[in-house]
């Protein structure tokens, strides 16, 4: 066989495609400034702009000020990095980040942390961090991240408990109860209007009973929260809230989170701090694959409660996503979509996957922790979600569409 002749015109573009790609690494490593000597010799695509703003943001500003100051964007940007670099230049990154943000010294000094008060976003930059904390400071790490989640249990524990035990108790009653089942107390309560005063007595037009219950278990909630940075606060309240509901003996409570991998951390779920300490945040998001991984996870649709709280940024194919949404719900699961679990105001989301997931039943919303427990019972007794949000003053991502 003779020698396959060489294309001079596609080995010209492939040098031409080399040199750019030289540039264009050396643009975002010498930061672009008059002195860089590439001036306007190579323009950024969207992602490089990305990259470009991420390093700005840690070498360019002054030191412990390039991220602002805010934790929360710290953790915005700590999660960001994963999706825009290899994981060897976002260790250096995260590396350079924990001596810049003075985050070293705080790990390093114990006492330093009794003048700091944590919170949930300083809990989201540990989280973020949490691959290059010194092996010597990681209990500190732990001790910070354990201050804010007990804090938040003990503030969440009781209302959450005794919004879904109450849902729970309502979802088990039944109109025709057999005889021995019958609540009289609340059966005479709700048939007051129908007293007799002749006879004395009340005729009941409606029984109020519990239905007998088929097992222990009476509900099957699945909180499937994605890891994107933008997500940390969102990831901190999932986690307190998965402990307190996986405390509750009527309800088998999974937590699933994901990016581009699904890992299952149900078996973390008594300690939120390992929970949290289980989680990676950013990187990409494949939500279809998280979803067929927790619609696998359903074995009795009418008593399932599937919560993904997600931004809805698919990176995978979002047709799929919405094919998939349509079956869970057509197999009879209670489908809620959160923008967000936080208190940190509106959310970022893609609002047309918002919409097209209003469309086929799966109401989308950002949601704070205190309103949480009441959308869970309202999920549990199978309510209008829609009509709930409405009743509390929510926006739905339909309506604002």
């Amino acid at each position: 066989m003779g020698e396959q002749q060489r294309d001079p015109a596609g080995d010209e573009a492939q040098e031409a495609e080399g040199a750019r790609d030289r540039l264009t690494r050396w643009r975002l490593v010498l930061g672009g400034d008059d002195a860089d000597g590439i001036g306007e010799a190579v323009a950024l695509s969207a992602d490089d702009v990305q990259r470009d703003q991420a390093l700005r943001d840690l070498y360019d500003a002054p030191r412990r000020g390039g991220l602002g100051g805010s934790a929360p964007r710290v953790a915005r940007w700590l999660g960001d990095i994963r999706g825009y670099f290899p994981s060897s230049v976002v260790r250096v990154m995260q590396t350079d980040a924990m001596e810049r943000l003075g985050l070293a010294e705080l790990l390093l000094e114990p006492e330093l942390l009794e003048t700091v008060q944590p919170d949930v976003s300083m809990v989201t930059t540990l989280v973020g961090l949490r691959d290059v904390i010194p092996e010597h400071s990681r209990e500190t790490a732990r001790r910070v991240v354990r201050a804010v989640t007990d804090d938040l249990e003990q503030r969440l524990r009781q209302r959450t408990v005794q919004a879904v035990s109450g849902a729970l108790d309502r979802a088990a009653r039944t109109r025709r109860p057999r005889p021995r089942d019958v609540d009289w107390n609340r059966t005479i309560a709700a048939n007051l209007k129908h007293y007799l005063p002749e006879h004395r007595t009340v005729v009941p037009e409606r029984l109020v009973g519990f239905a007998r219950r088929r097992s222990q278990v009476e509900r099957q909630i699945i909180l499937c929260v994605d890891q994107s940075g933008s997500m940390a606060e969102s990831i901190v309240y999932s986690s307190v809230f998965g402990a307190v509901l996986a405390s509750l003996r009527s309800v088998a409570t999974r937590l699933v989170v994901f990016d581009t991998t699904v890992v299952d951390l149900t078996d973390e779920l008594e300690d939120p701090v390992d929970v949290l300490f289980g989680v990676q945040l950013g990187g990409g998001t494949d939500i279809n694959q998280a979803l067929a991984y927790c619609q696998a996870l359903v074995d009795r649709p009418d008593d399932t409660v599937l919560v993904l709280i997600s931004d809805l940024f698919e990176g995978g194919i979002a047709e799929e996503m919405l094919r998939r949404c349509a079956a869970i719900v057509g197999s009879g699961v209670t489908m809620v979509a959160l923008l967000a679990l936080s208190d940190s105001g509106r959310p970022s989301y893609d609002a047309e996957h918002a919409a097209a997931l209003a469309g086929i039943g799966v109401p989308a919303f950002a949601c704070t922790p205190d309103q949480f427990p009441d959308l869970m019972a309202a999920a549990i007794e199978r309510r209008d979600i829609t009509a709930w949000a409405a009743e509390n003053d929510i926006v739905t991502a339909h309506e604002e569409g």
